[in-house]
Parts: C-alpha cells; structure tokens; sequence
C-alpha cells in the first residue's frame, strides 16, 4: 500500500548531532545565561525533572509545554513571564551558536525531495521537547526549511513525547491519516522504530546495514543510511 506521510526524525537522521555532545553543550550554555536568575544546579535539576514528567504523562489533553512548565516552575519560584521572555532571548542570542556542534546529514536533502515529489505528506518527527523556534533552527541547520514539511512536532503543539506510543497516534490524526499509511525513518530503536511500529506505522531504522535488530519480533522496512532508505522507496514506496 502506497504510503501518504514520511516521518523523518531531526537528530541524527537528517541532522547529524550526537546528543552525548549536544546536550551538555546546551546545558552549559542556558546555565550561564540564566545564571543571573536561576542558581545554575537548581536550574538543571528542575529542567531534568519536568523533562521526566512530559515523558511520563498521559494526559492527551494537555500539550507538553503545559506539562513542562507546570513541573519546571514551582522549584525555581520564577513566574512564567519572566522565565519565558528569558527564554525566547536565549534561543534568539545563544542557542544559534550550538550549530557549530551539528551538521547536515548526507542525503537529507534528497531524502525530503524524494518524499515530497512523491506526493507523500513530509514530517519532521522529532522529539517534541523544545520550543518551535528551537527546532525551526535545527531544521535550517540541516541545510532545509521549515515550509517544506506539513507537520513539525514541538512542545506547544504536541501532547506526547517520543517515550509514548501515543506521539505518533497524535501525528497520524492531525495528518487525516492512518497510521498503516505512514513511515517513520529515525534513528533511535525504541522512540523511533519501536514504538512508531507499534502505534501501527512502518520504520526504516537509521543504522549500519549490519546492525541486527534489537527486537528481532519488530518488523521493519529495513536498515541503513538516509540515501539506502531513497533507494528503497524509489522501488517499494
């Protein structure tokens, strides 16, 4: 059956960005802006923590910044206002600089192309725990843009994290379409491959073509680079 959404996860699939390098990076970095503001270990602790809290939620009615700043405020005692419009400078000031840490990934581009000449809907499937601007940004980092895909999941639109089956129900919804009518190519075994199959999508995983699966129960379109998955679709999608 000839599918109508590609998903494609942002890091490590069309952007090349080792969280491992990343994450500390961008943690260093909002500690110190906000170091005038927030004792920098509370900071981390309360963000760490409310990150926990979106990943476990099951409320769908809730988006995952309500959750997020729901968990994150009350240990800081910083209202919202203030902590937002601190926010909005850092990602406008500071976080620009983190592009030096990433790079587009090979393929990436054409891998867009390909989805979008097809006629397929095109998603940038990342997980939603940034802020759209944030994530706008990485998606330029990729050497793409943001008005060539028909869906970006952020933290204000969406009501689910990767770590739930229910993130790629939501897409699948706001698309008009059938999860069975989807493919997500990602990078991540559980969040992207694991749970996308089990929410009733097919998964190219973003690995070594000689990798085995990690679940060999879970039944994917098959393994390899972003070009690999553009030669696969060529012929079967």
């Amino acid at each position: 059956m000839k599918p109508e959404a590609i998903l494609y996860d942002l890091d490590d699939t069309l952007l090349v960005n080792s969280m491992d390098t990343f994450v500390p990076a961008y943690l260093g970095a909002l500690t110190e802006f906000m170091a005038d503001h927030v004792e920098p270990r509370r900071l981390t602790d309360s963000l760490l923590a409310a990150i926990r809290t979106m990943d476990r939620n099951t409320d769908w009615t809730r988006t995952n910044a309500e959750v997020f700043f729901e968990a994150f405020l009350p240990p800081l005692g910083r209202p919202q206002m203030e902590l937002g419009s601190l926010f909005e400078r850092f990602y406008g000031e500071v976080f620009p600089r983190l592009r030096s840490l990433t790079r587009p990934a090979d393929g990436s581009q054409a891998a867009v192309r390909w989805a979008r000449e097809a006629g397929h809907n095109v998603v940038v499937a990342t997980n939603p725990m940034f802020p759209q601007t944030a994530i706008e940004q990485r998606i330029r980092w990729a050497d793409l843009a943001p008005e060539e895909f028909d869906l970006v999941t952020t933290i204000e639109g969406s009501h689910a994290t990767k770590a739930q089956v229910e993130y790629y129900s939501e897409i699948a919804r706001n698309l008009g379409v059938e999860p069975s009518r989807c493919v997500m190519v990602g990078d991540n075994w559980q969040w992207d491959v694991a749970h996308s199959t089990r929410a009733g999508m097919a998964a190219w995983w973003i690995a070594d073509p000689s990798t085995p699966p990690l679940d060999p129960s879970v039944q994917i379109l098959g393994r390899g680079s972003l070009t690999d998955f553009v030669a696969f679709a060529e012929r079967h999608l």
